[in-house]
């Protein structure tokens, strides 16, 4: 899992990065959580996310978005978070140009900087969002959702309540050719305390079924 460095809109960004032994391998961008919470790239949630995709052949990075770890410049408040999401894919881009597909991960935060990603990158065709902030932000962007995805939320969250996710699966699964699988969480509070092994299964069996589908 090699250090990486890369540049970002406002300076280097650090990241880790498994590279896939093949060559037309796919992509896959994980992103953290809140800066300002205690998000970084190490989080147990986006680490497991990531060997969920390097155990499928993926080439996968992960990175800590401006102003955390070493990575430079400070919070934006989601703009410039969206910048480094950019610039994180591009760098995966250059260095895999015969990619067959890209997907974007992330947790939280970072489900939420993954999913405006993905309205802005056509090349993406499938999301991951794990306890993304359906009740905190506006997701009417997702209009149309351009790729099907998974979405995991934990019903003993307190933070984001479980309906709001619910009520975002089901408008994105009203979708022309948009097919949504949303795995609810006995238990699972939004940080997943105890229930990481429960969220990666949904993830491996999601993962799974899709790239056999795409055979």
């Amino acid at each position: 899992m090699p250090e990486v460095i890369f540049n970002g809109p406002e300076g280097r960004l650090e990241g880790r990065y498994h590279h896939s032994k093949r060559a037309d391998a796919p992509l896959a961008l994980v992103l953290h959580p809140h800066p300002q919470h205690g998000g970084t790239m190490n989080n147990r949630v986006v680490y497991s996310m990531y060997h969920c995709f390097a155990r499928r052949g993926f080439s996968v990075l992960r990175f800590n978005f401006r102003g955390v770890g070493r990575s430079q410049g400070g919070f934006d408040n989601g703009q410039g978070e969206l910048s480094d999401a950019a610039s994180a894919l591009d760098w995966m881009q250059s260095n895999n140009p015969n990619a067959t597909s890209c997907w974007i991960a992330g947790f939280s935060f970072g489900a939420w900087i993954g999913m405006q990603l993905m309205m802005r990158r056509p090349e993406i065709d499938g999301f991951i969002s794990i306890a993304p902030l359906a009740s905190v932000h506006d997701f009417t962007f997702l209009a149309p959702c351009p790729a099907s995805g998974l979405l995991v939320h934990g019903d003993q969250d307190d933070i984001i309540p479980e309906e709001s996710v619910a009520e975002l699966a089901e408008k994105l699964g009203k979708q022309k050719n948009i097919s949504i699988t949303y795995n609810v969480i006995k238990g699972g509070d939004h940080f997943f305390t105890n229930k990481i092994p429960a969220m990666e299964k949904h993830v491996e069996a999601y993962l799974d079924k899709s790239l056999a589908t795409a055979e």
